[in-house]
């Protein structure tokens, strides 16, 4: 496989010959430049270095029972639940964390929800949201997250208003398990989606990976190396993925995934997503919240950030 490590500003390598008349992945220049906004486009993903200021640090007194969880779910990494390891070394990410006022001061930072709004418009919600804290691996691939689309796990459409923006809260590298993107998959098709074999390794709970015939690994993967504050917007159907952490270090991130609230929530039942509805039905039901549809959990859980709410 061939393995392209980025160290432009906004890693900007593509082709320039490629004129944009017409655009599909984002709905206005409000913050964009015309390159930035070119690239998305073909690459489906922009970094933009240093958006964000250092004031997260709730993730830490969640670990000690220390701040309240809201509505927010502690996940444990699966091959530290067996070690009796405790605090950071266990809880791999804080899941719905727009309800605690620190981090929704990251999901409505006002520069931020400016490249938001460009790239989906002025109607902005918070439909998942998570502090994601990547472990040491303990030599069980289990701080990995396998090769995957975002879509997959949403119940609304279109696609093309939904993004996610992704923060690094440490210096972010390949040996601590940095995002890696195949640039231009947002182009393409969803694919189904299920758990890893086992011989890959113990995988956390919702951590499924694209199961096609497809061969992505002739496609050029993009390692993204990423300093503190620096944000990487991108496309749902993007195919991404993570590597294990190889260091003794966490790896910190934060990330929230915005839909316009003109977004139109959608029946996944027998259609690929089928698998992922079911789960997490399951997870609610054995948190005491029976009886509800997929898209009810989803409203639950999801928080308007700028602008009117209409459809979600």
């Amino acid at each position: 496989m061939y393995l392209i490590y980025l160290k432009s500003i906004f890693y900007m390598e593509y082709q320039y010959d490629q004129h944009i008349s017409e655009y599909k992945y984002s709905v206005s220049d409000l913050i964009l430049t015309k390159q930035q906004r070119d690239f998305y486009e073909i690459n489906g993903y922009l970094v933009v270095p240093k958006l964000i200021p250092d004031y997260f640090n709730r993730f830490i007194d969640l670990c000690h029972g220390k701040a309240p969880q809201n509505q927010i779910t502690m996940m444990k990494d699966i091959s530290r639940m067996k070690t009796g390891d405790q605090g950071e070394y266990l809880f791999g990410k804080a899941q719905d964390i727009l309800w605690d006022e620190e981090f929704y001061e990251y999901a409505r930072y006002p520069k931020m929800l400016d490249y938001i709004e460009s790239f989906i418009g002025p109607n902005i919600m918070g439909m998942h949201s998570m502090f994601i804290n990547k472990q040491p691996d303990i030599g069980t691939n289990s701080s990995r997250h396998p090769v995957h689309q975002d879509l997959h796990y949403f119940p609304f459409r279109p696609a093309n208003l939904i993004v996610a923006s992704w923060t690094a809260c440490v210096p972010i590298t390949v040996d601590n398990g940095c995002l890696y993107v195949l640039p231009g998959t947002h182009t393409g098709d969803l694919y189904p989606h299920t758990y890893p074999e086992p011989k890959d390794g113990e995988i956390n709970k919702l951590y499924h990976e694209i199961k096609t015939n497809n061969n992505n690994d002739d496609l050029k993967k993009v390692f993204l190396e990423m300093e503190k504050g620096d944000t990487v917007f991108f496309h749902p159907l993007l195919i991404h993925g993570s590597g294990i952490n190889k260091t003794q270090g966490f790896r910190k991130a934060i990330s929230v995934h915005y839909a316009s609230s003109n977004c139109n929530y959608i029946d996944v039942s027998g259609t690929t997503q089928d698998i992922i509805k079911n789960e997490v039905i399951d997870i609610m039901a054995k948190k005491g919240m029976t009886g509800v549809d997929y898209t009810f959990i989803w409203k639950h859980h999801s928080r308007l950030i700028r602008g009117a709410k209409a459809n979600l």
